[in-house]
């Protein structure tokens, strides 16, 4: 997922506008987007919606309430029986949160006879969250990837969003574990619609760092989000020369081989790799 696009649960009228549009994943939101009052209704639009099966190859999110709101429960029960293909959890804290969440899941699948398990993505986006992003990110085969949320990690701490040092130093460390899961790390939305060059910056540096993709609060941040996180034509030429070299390597039983004047050995193939597999999935490359 280059792109999620966040949609509010209390707004029906975008569902079927969101489902067309060109953004990999859509996060419907049950959280944040929708008032306390309106949690109820919200949640049942989207199971109705939901409940059947859309024309789209997109991968289908659902933001949920926290484990400590009166939702939580709720959520779960009306929406494991879905066309959903991933639950978000927010205001992550602790592995056990992701441990019970998926306790939950299983119960409630194996109630309805889902056969696909769903799978789990988990915001850091608390200072204890974010301190604990590792033991979160292991906690659980579901658990599929981290997502970084700006806003309530930084806000209540009054902690300036559009400071570089601050924003790459967590981005990092989020970043860090995912990778000691194997798993994907989603870059935190950006809350202006108006500032394309500062979100196509963020995007970009995202991507450097090895992120998956980066949430969109509106559709025009979908485009932007799909090429940032594409290989570069460079890229792909770059990785073609280093899967032939290194196959090339592997046939004269040797290790370590130069590429662009450069030293490569296998974790450098297995970078060349994952570029190439997404640049075919993208259609960028058809051998």
């Amino acid at each position: 997922m280059r792109s999620k696009l966040f949609v509010p649960g209390s707004r029906p009228e975008l569902f079927d506008k969101a489902m067309s549009s060109a953004a990999d994943g859509l996060s419907f939101d049950l959280e944040d987007a929708v008032a306390q009052n309106m949690k109820a209704h919200a949640r049942e639009q989207l199971r109705q919606y939901l409940s059947q099966r859309h024309a789209s190859d997109k991968t289908v999110i659902v933001r949920i309430n926290a484990q400590n709101s009166e939702h939580y429960h709720d959520d779960l029960v009306a929406l494991v029986p879905c066309f959903v293909d991933i639950i978000n959890l927010p205001k992550v804290e602790s592995a056990e949160e992701v441990q019970r969440l998926a306790n939950d899941l299983q119960r409630l699948e194996e109630a309805c006879g889902r056969t696909n398990p769903l799978r789990i993505l988990a915001n850091i986006e608390s200072p204890r969250g974010l301190r604990q992003a590792t033991d979160i990110a292991t906690a659980h085969p579901r658990v599929m990837g981290l997502q970084l949320g700006f806003a309530d990690l930084l806000e209540p701490l009054g902690i300036d969003r559009h400071e570089p040092g601050i924003i790459r130093s967590i981005q990092l460390s989020v970043r860090l574990a995912a990778g000691e899961a194997g798993i994907a790390a989603f870059d935190a939305a950006h809350p202006s619609i108006k500032d394309s060059e500062l979100y196509a910056a963020e995007a970009a540096y995202a991507r450097r760092l090895g992120f998956t993709g980066k949430s969109c609060i509106h559709p025009t941040q979908i485009e932007q989000a799909n090429q940032a996180f594409l290989p570069s034509g460079a890229e792909i030429e770059k990785s073609l020369r280093i899967v032939a070299a290194a196959a090339q390597a592997e046939r004269d039983g040797i290790g370590a081989y130069l590429v662009d004047g450069q030293m490569v050995d296998g974790p450098f193939v297995v970078r060349a790799e994952q570029v190439l597999s997404q640049a075919r999935q993208a259609g960028l490359l058809q051998v």
